[in-house]
C-alpha cells in the first residue's frame, strides 16, 4: 500500500518520516500493496492518545482487475473498524491477517494501544484474540449509525475526527495498569536483544507470572508472541529493503542460526525469507 500521513507526506518517499514508515510495519509486500491500494494515517485527537495509536484508512480502486488479497504481520493491537457491511472488533490476529481487496471501497480503522482497549472493553482482551466481532455488540446500535457517516467521507481527516467524536462520547476513565503495560510493549517492540520472556520480565521489574497475565489481560497476546512478532516485523522490513546478509539478520534479531530465523519465517507468513524478498523487491507475483 502507498502511505501517506494525513498531511499528504508518501510512506517510502524522498520525504517519508520515520514515524510514518514504523505506520506500515507489518504491511507485507509493500511494493505490490503500493499499486493496489493507499494507506493513509491520521493521530487521534489528545484526549484519545493514551487509548488509541492511530487512525488508518485504506483505499482502493480496483475495478476492471483481479481482487488482491493483502497480508499484513499483525500488531499486538486491537482494532476497531468501519467498514461495509458493519463495523467490526478485531482482536489480535496472532496468526497471518489477510484481507482480500476487490472492486472500490475504503475502510477506517482505529488502531488501540497495546492495552489501551480495555478500558473501553472492561474485560480481559484475550477474550477478543484471533476473533473478529461486530462492534454493535459492544457498543450498541450507534456505531453502526456512525459508520454509514464515517464511511461517506471522502477525506481522512474527516473520517478519523469523526471516529474520534463517537469515541469521545464513550472515554473510560484512565487506566494506569494499561499505560504500565503500553510500557512494557514497547519495550519488547523496542529492543530486538530481548528475545526471552525471563529477559522482558526482569527489564520490567515483574515476575515472568505477573507480566503473562498482564499480557493476557491488557494485551491479547502472551509476552513470547509479542517478542517473536517484533523479530519477525524486523526481518520483513529488512528483507523487503534489498539484499540482506541472512547470517548477521539472524544475528541480530536474537536467533540461534540463520537456519532457525528461516524457519520462523516461513511458518507465519508461508515463505521462507529470501523467497519472500525476491518478490517484496519486484512486488512480482508469489506464483
Amino acid at each position: 500500500m502507498t502511505s501517506t500521513d494525513a498531511d499528504g507526506t508518501q510512506d517510502g518517499g524522498p520525504e517519508a518520516t520515520p514515524a510514518a514508515i514504523e505506520q506500515a510495519r507489518g504491511v507485507l509486500r509493500p511494493q505490490s500493496a503500493a499499486a493496489r491500494a493507499v494507506l493513509t494515517t491520521v493521530p487521534p485527537v489528545p484526549d484519545l492518545a493514551p487509548f488509541v495509536e492511530f487512525h488508518w484508512n485504506v483505499r482502493w480502486d480496483l475495478r476492471g482487475q483481479p481482487p488482491y488479497d493483502q497480508k499484513v504481520l499483525s500488531h499486538p493491537s486491537v482494532h476497531l473498524v468501519f467498514e461495509e457491511p458493519e463495523p467490526v472488533l478485531y482482536g489480535v490476529d496472532r496468526g497471518l491477517f489477510v484481507r482480500r481487496l476487490e472492486g472500490q471501497g475504503q475502510v477506517l480503522g482505529v488502531k488501540f494501544r497495546p492495552g489501551g482497549f480495555r478500558p473501553f472493553w472492561g474485560r480481559p482482551v484475550q477474550e477478543l484474540s484471533d476473533r473478529t466481532v461486530p462492534a454493535h455488540r459492544y457498543f450498541g446500535a450507534e456505531v453502526d449509525e456512525a459508520n454509514g457517516r464515517i464511511l461517506a467521507q471522502s477525506e481522512p481527516a474527516a473520517m478519523a475526527a469523526l471516529a474520534d467524536a463517537f469515541l469521545l462520547d464513550r472515554l473510560p476513565e484512565p487506566d494506569p495498569q494499561a499505560a504500565e503495560v503500553a510500557a512494557m510493549v514497547e519495550t519488547a517492540t523496542g529492543d530486538h536483544a530481548l528475545v526471552r520472556v525471563e529477559q522482558l520480565a526482569d527489564r520490567c521489574g515483574v515476575s515472568v507470572r505477573t507480566l503473562q497475565r498482564l499480557f493476557a489481560e491488557y494485551v491479547g497476546a502472551s509476552p513470547k508472541w509479542v517478542l517473536r512478532r517484533a523479530r519477525l516485523h524486523e526481518a520483513a522490513q529488512r528483507a523487503g529493503e534489498g539484499s540482506v546478509d541472512w547470517a548477521a539478520l539472524a544475528a541480530d534479531l536474537g536467533y540461534a542460526d540463520q537456519a532457525h530465523l528461516s524457519r520462523d519465517f516461513t511458518a507465519v507468513v508461508g515463505l521462507p525469507p529470501t523467497t519472500y524478498a525476491r518478490y517484496s523487491a519486484t512486488g512480482g507475483s508469489v506464483t
